[in-house]
């Protein structure tokens, strides 16, 4: 969508500030035994409490109010019954909507302690993200987002999944500008514009280059096989950068 009132940008942020207090409400009640299914449960409450719905549970029918994804999971993980552990990478992404404005969110947490190979891989997808997110403002190309995280990800020897974009998200939870690569393209001539939402949301890793469907047609893993986090706001362009409206409060 467009953000051209205050009004708009002020119910964005409503929706925006409920899908980070439920991801960090998930984050803190980790805990080594508990089942992504019980995890679920306490974000589905989160969003209930605030008059809130599961964008992915409304709009696609995904079986959760959240995706969680462990460790070889990369992306759009059922909750269900497996158990979360120390030294676990857990992925939860949240988006959801309220008064007919969406919101998405994500980020990568460890459980416990993790190698240090992913406690840097962590660190670093924090901050593709926040390099991507400088690029988002009135008149810049789109392109540029997908650049600007290229040239980190090669300078610090890490691979990018080439077929899981960033996307508009506003007034639904996918619309245009439809993908938007967080990973360097050619020929991509679209520009940003004043009032854009959009999502910025790289997904780092240590070979992958590819996400592929597993069993159940929704769990996602890396191609080759390779630890991969996400980080992702949603967030708005104007004259003076990027609005990140996806911050707890």
């Amino acid at each position: 969508m467009t953000i051209t009132k205050e009004d708009e940008l002020a119910r964005l942020k409503d929706i925006g500030r409920i899908v980070a207090n439920t991801m960090q409400a998930m984050a803190a009640a980790m805990e080594p035994g508990m089942t992504t299914r019980e995890l679920d449960a306490i974000g589905r409450a989160v969003l209930e409490r605030a008059g809130a719905a599961s964008a992915p549970e409304a709009v696609y029918a995904f079986p959760g109010a959240t995706c969680i994804s462990v460790n070889e999971e990369i992306a759009h993980g059922i909750p269900g019954d497996r158990i979360l552990r120390d030294g676990d990478l857990v992925n939860i992404d949240v988006s959801a909507s309220k008064d007919g404005y969406f919101a998405d969110t994500g980020a990568t947490f460890r459980m416990g302690q993790v190698r240090p190979v992913l406690d840097r891989l962590c660190r670093d997808g924090k901050r593709a993200m926040q390099i991507g997110i400088a690029q988002v403002g009135h008149d810049k190309p789109l392109a540029g987002i997908g650049q600007a995280i290229g040239q980190f990800a090669s300078k610090r020897g890490y691979t990018l999944i080439r077929n899981l974009a960033s996307h508009g998200t506003g007034r639904a939870l996918h619309e245009a500008p439809e993908e938007v690569p967080t990973w360097p393209t050619r020929g991509d001539r679209r520009r940003m514009h004043r009032g854009m939402v959009l999502t910025v949301e790289p997904f780092l890793s240590t070979g992958g280059l590819w996400a592929e469907s597993g069993e159940d047609d929704w769990t996602l893993y890396s191609e080759p096989s390779a630890p991969v986090v996400q980080y992702e706001h949603t967030v708005v362009a104007t004259d003076r950068g990027p609005i990140i409206v996806t911050l707890p409060g």
